[in-house]
């Protein structure tokens, strides 16, 4: 036989040419000796793979997720999955015609009838398992041109799940501002804010929203400040209580004057009017964007994006990536905190490393009965960061179906499509080690009120403070991400015990400590030393000489000596246990 010349085989199975133009275009042809044919069939098919396959090697997954969420991307996949359905499919009965043509031995009649149901059977089989596959790959492009339009349109009619009603008399109630009628207020349109241009100061607006009784409280509020020239990530985030924040200008200054006199988590449901910022009221874009103007306004900064999360969507995503492992630091435990059905339960997550479910992770966001609101914040963002460490792309594949259920119904934004690659090139070169936190509670950037009637407990921010903060956010030390590498790689476990009696200091200093790269926890035990007026640093068996750039970092940060303790009982390498003269240190340290 002549290599490359095309010289039919009779007698070979139609069934088997089909099915192996199944497996491979072409492949079912060679079978039949037409090898021209054959190599021509495959050709396309060849060519098509290494330019996807080269394609595909030459981008993360980061950068694949940003071209998945493109329109033209989910019509190109469109296109092609049909393109190739016609075309395997044209490749298989073309092969079993060609097979039945060649025929084999002379039969009877009856039995060649009866061979040709059997082959035509044969034929529908093959077809149907090919349709098969395409018809998954065309609902998975559907699933996911669903989910991109509920996250990115922000008209998302149809997206939205239900907001539970279930009482929760820990959500904070709505400011006793009416919300003022569309004809009041002057004609403020927010100006359209100019696209980032991939090199300035990208700030975007994580918002946290309870929904539930039919309220809109955005009760988490972080400002993700990112720096695209140094990678570096700064996070703002003002407690929910915060009142009397400076007012942007235009319609909200001239309706409220020159500060918003509710609380801050009520403003984006007060300010919901179309007059002042476009977009659609059911879905609270006009509200979100007027959140962006104040809190750009009380920064100085150009808010340019939010992302709107609903916290019971949030429950389905985590659980669909298979939940999340975060490092508690404080303990926490609330004996009266409200279930997802009404009723009062017992909360408790104890110190130290834990892997949570979607519920356990948000009632550890938001349980705050036994913890201020500020450690509330603090463990909100410890939560942000440890999915986007843990995001695991093979898991979420395998999840897919509840995890583009859980996005679409609580997740809404209005970055545009086409600079999401852009964004999650960025998010993907930033090391989430490095990444800060400052929180603006009081004393240093907020003045607290315990019980102001008639608005009870509220924060009043010390403008000044806050924007010089925001200003020097990004000015740091260049030497302090390579110590930071270094301690994390160390890793020494840290106790911070609390012995000045000063409510919330473990908790506060264990922060503080895991911002230098510590891994510090504060666990609710009384210290030996309580009372103290020093500090005491303990290096429990040989910690200080096995860990020495852990305890030169604790003897720097609290200026006293480690002193070494031999106790097989005790498994932690180091304990900090705080006096009267110990310095109060935050994250970052205060401008």
């Amino acid at each position: 036989m002549q290599a490359g010349h095309d010289i039919p085989v009779r007698g070979r199975s139609p069934f088997v040419a089909a099915f192996l133009s199944l497996l491979f275009p072409g492949l079912g042809h060679v079978y039949l000796g037409a090898y021209r044919r054959g190599v021509g069939i495959a050709a396309p098919i060849v060519l098509a793979m290494a330019l996807a396959g080269g394609f595909a090697v030459r981008m993360d997954a980061f950068a694949l997720a940003g071209l998945a969420v493109q329109d033209w991307f989910q019509i190109g996949v469109f296109v092609v999955n049909l393109v190739l359905l016609v075309y395997r499919a044209w490749a298989i009965v073309d092969a079993w015609s060609i097979a039945r043509a060649l025929g084999g031995p002379a039969v009877s009649r009856a039995a060649a009838r009866q061979a040709g149901v059997i082959s035509v059977a044969g034929l529908a089989g093959v077809l149907l398992v090919m349709s098969g596959a395409h018809l998954a790959v065309a609902r998975y492009d559907l699933l996911l041109s669903n989910t991109s339009a509920c996250i990115f349109d922000t008209d998302p009619t149809g997206c939205d799940s239900a907001p539970s009603q279930a009482p929760d008399d820990e959500t904070a109630a709505p400011s006793d501002e009416a919300t003022p009628a569309a004809t009041l207020g002057p004609d403020v349109s927010g100006a359209p804010i100019p696209q980032w241009d991939g090199k300035e100061r990208l700030n975007i607006l994580l918002v946290g929203v309870d929904e539930q009784g039919g309220a809109f409280n955005t009760d988490t509020m972080i400002t993700v400040s990112i720096d695209p020239a140094t990678n570096q990530v700064v996070m703002f985030q003002l407690p929910r209580d915060t009142v009397d924040v400076p007012t942007p200008p235009g319609g909200p200054r001239n309706y409220y004057g020159a500060v918003y006199h509710g609380k801050i988590n009520s403003f984006a449901a007060n300010a919901n009017r179309t007059d002042w910022f476009p977009g659609n009221v059911k879905a609270h874009v006009p509200g979100l964007n007027a959140l962006k103007a104040i809190l750009g306004n009380l920064y100085g900064l150009d808010i340019k994006y939010y992302v709107q999360v609903n916290f019971d969507g949030f429950k389905k995503v985590v659980d669909a990536l298979g939940g999340v492992t975060i490092n508690v630091q404080v303990p926490v435990l609330d004996d009266n905190f409200p279930s997802g059905s009404g009723h009062r339960e017992r909360l408790f997550i104890p110190a130290g490393v834990q892997h949570m479910t979607g519920a356990d992770a948000l009632a550890y966001a938001r349980s705050r009965k036994s913890t201020s609101d500020f450690e509330r914040a603090a463990r909100q963002q410890r939560v942000i960061v440890s999915l986007r460490e843990q995001a695991d792309i093979g898991q979420a594949i395998q999840n897919i179906d509840p995890l583009a259920a859980a996005i679409g119904q609580s997740i809404h934004t209005d970055i545009p499509r086409d600079i999401v690659p852009q964004l999650l090139g960025l998010a993907d070169r930033v090391d989430t080690r490095s990444i800060r936190s400052v929180i603006f509670t009081p004393p240093f950037f907020q003045t607290e009120c315990l019980n102001c009637p008639p608005r009870g407990y509220i924060i009043q921010p010390k403008v000044d403070r806050i924007r010089q903060a925001v200003t020097d956010a990004f000015d740091v030390d260049p030497n302090f991400a390579a110590a930071r590498d270094a301690l994390l790689a160390e890793g020494a476990e840290v106790w911070v015990l609390n012995g000045s009696g000063r409510d919330g200091e473990a908790g506060r200093l264990s922060e503080y400590l895991s911002y230098l790269g510590i891994a510090a926890s504060a666990p609710n035990q009384k210290p030996d030393l309580r009372g103290s007026l020093t500090t005491t640093i303990r290096a429990y068996n040989g910690a200080e000489t096995s860990l020495p750039l852990t305890a030169a970092a604790l003897q720097t940060a609290f200026g006293v000596t480690v002193t070494p303790v031999s106790d097989p009982s005790i498994r932690v390498d180091f304990a900090v246990i705080t006096g009267g003269s110990t310095p109060q240190l935050t994250p970052p340290p205060a401008p």
